[in-house]
């Protein structure tokens, strides 16, 4: 007779509200939760103080009323806007034509998926309000769902991450992209995957079940194809360099296409996909595609624009270096930490919360890194419209990995996996830090290729409801999904959870909504950049001579 010995899990659950915050996790989570709350309080004090300043200092003008005439005498001597004045960006080195037209349609993809991917998943938070608004099979939450999280996934982050990756890797190799023809049959095999996969996902026809492993496997070949391909493009280039060494954003790169092919033929490969291996590899495959495919490649990005918008090298190569080898090592290992208490190996759950541990070094090392960098130039962060993304981007690298840490514990990965605080947390990772970095580095880029800026009131509106959407979204979904697994620690009915999160949902859907709208906004700016583009003229040899000596002293 087969005897199943059951976890005692009553023994764990707090008898006090005082036990609670004290659990191992709780109380970094709550420290993690303030620090972006912080500066967004900081950063609307400090705005709201400038302006009161400038106010203070506007001289007073006598008002003359005259028949015919509401004011005369009206004086411009303030000079005071709406909206402050930004730092234009620079002139870059010659690109190719050819060259800037790939780019640009990789980007204009990426953001068609970005808002058609966001539209749904505005759709489907309004079902939590409103779970009746249709009947409709192709509608219904199970099917809409994976459309949302695969368009976004493989649709906007991927193709936004590979349209920027085409510019850095030729630019810091200082050599010419192996083949642009190469990079459309990327470009159009990513995109009918994107397009067919979401065709079959609303019809019903799925991999059958494994998180975003929802494309059926011809799908996901299409993908995969695309991938080798830029993979055989970006080490082609990187081969043929002129300079001496790899710079560290390459490596970070090559090495995140190396791992997304590696992903694609391991989450679909039918040898282990019974039982126990199936549950293994999907906890690898989809924890690796988000740390090893969308971290690791927007990190390499953020070694090349981050330095090149404060015109000062990287803080430090060697915590880079060291960021690079730490994240391979350990984040390897933490796929299994989404099934903690199941029937895996007990051994290899304490791997995985091992591995999550150990995330710190990279995370760290790379935080560090970053914000070093801005030593002794924040003050170029007020007369930018880009650097205010970066830093977002930074400061949910740090907060939101360091949260992955915390629930990765036993404790408070009891209470809060499979409730909305998971929900949560992936929106803090891949919006907060992902989409976020992304927005910050096409907004350097694009108008360097076409010679357009953004309007700075409407980059400004993208960016404040992003972010004050990002937090109405998920902080009360972290409250609410805290409370929600106390309650199934306690044994309460799951039919009260449900009740007791119906106002969490609806800031769930105002946050999205805001999200939403600063997609059609940023959809609006990348418009405006590219629909008037000027052509670029070819540079001199002297000019390319001196921007190039500038930039390998920015790599170096």
């Amino acid at each position: 007779m087969l005897h199943l010995n059951y976890l005692p899990v009553a023994t764990v659950v707090p008898t006090e509200a005082g036990s609670l915050i004290s659990a191992p996790g709780i109380i970094i989570t709550l420290v993690l939760l303030l620090i972006p709350i912080v500066v967004l309080v900081g950063l609307l004090l400090l705005k709201a103080s400038r302006l009161f300043s400038t106010l203070r200092k506007i001289p007073r003008r006598e008002v003359i009323e005259q028949p015919g005439m509401l004011l005369k005498n009206v004086s411009e001597e303030a000079n005071i806007h709406f909206v402050a004045s930004k730092r234009k960006a620079e002139v870059m080195p010659y690109t190719d034509p050819e060259l800037t037209d790939l780019i640009l349609w990789y980007i204009i993809t990426a953001a068609f998926w970005l808002v058609f991917g966001t539209s749904i998943g505005e759709y489907v938070g309004i079902k939590f309000v409103a779970p009746d608004v249709d009947h409709y099979s192709w509608l219904s939450f199970g099917r809409l769902r994976p459309v949302h999280t695969n368009a976004v996934f493989w649709g906007w982050s991927s193709l936004g991450m590979l349209g920027l990756g085409y510019y850095v890797v030729p630019r810091v190799s200082n050599t010419p992209l192996l083949s642009i023809k190469w990079g459309w049959w990327s470009l159009w095999l990513i995109n009918g995957a994107v397009v067919t996969g979401s065709i079959f996902l609303m019809a019903g026809i799925n991999n059958g079940g494994g998180e975003f492993r929802e494309y059926i496997w011809p799908v996901q070949l299409l993908f995969g194809i695309g991938l080798l391909i830029t993979f055989f493009n970006f080490f082609g280039t990187v081969a043929k360099r002129e300079t001496k060494e790899i710079y560290v954003a390459n490596w970070y790169i090559v090495t995140a296409v190396m791992f997304a092919i590696v992903l694609t033929i391991v989450g679909y490969f039918p040898t282990w996909q019974d039982g126990l291996g199936e549950t293994i590899t999907q906890g690898y495959y989809m924890h690796q595609g988000v740390g090893m495919w969308f971290m690791l490649f927007s990190l390499g990005l953020m070694y090349y624009f981050l330095p090149q918008q404060l015109n000062r090298p990287i803080y430090s190569y060697s915590l880079g270096i060291l960021a690079f080898w730490a994240q391979i090592f350990f984040y390897t290992l933490i796929g299994t930490h989404h099934f903690v208490f199941s029937a895996i190996p007990w051994s290899l759950q304490t791997i995985a919360i091992i591995g999550s541990v150990g995330m710190l070094i990279p995370v760290i090392s790379g935080t560090t890194n970053f914000l070093m960098t801005f030593k002794g130039a924040w003050s170029k962060v007020t007369n930018s419209y880009t650097l205010p993304f970066f830093i977002i981007g930074i400061l949910f690298y740090f907060t939101g990995s360091m949260q992955g840490t915390a629930e990765a514990f036993r404790y408070t990965n009891l209470m809060w996996h499979f409730t909305d605080f998971t929900v949560a947390h992936s929106h803090l990772t891949m919006y907060g830090i992902i989409a976020f970095m992304l927005w910050g580095c096409i907004y350097t880029l694009i108008p360097r290729l076409t010679g357009v800026e953004p309007p700075q009131a409407t980059v400004g509106l993208h960016f404040w409801a992003a972010f004050i959407g990002l937090l109405f979204y998920a902080v009360p979904l972290m409250v609410g999904g805290t409370l929600r697994g106390y309650m199934w620690m306690g044994a309460k009915p799951f039919i009260d959870s449900v009740v007791m999160m119906a106002p969490y949902w609806l800031w769930r859907a105002i946050g999205g909504t805001m999200m939403w709208v600063s997609h059609l906004v940023f959809a609006f700016n990348l418009y405006k950049m590219i629909a008037n583009r000027q052509v670029q003229q070819a540079a001199s040899p002297a000019q390319n001579s001196l921007i190039q000596i500038t930039t390998d002293g920015l790599l170096q």
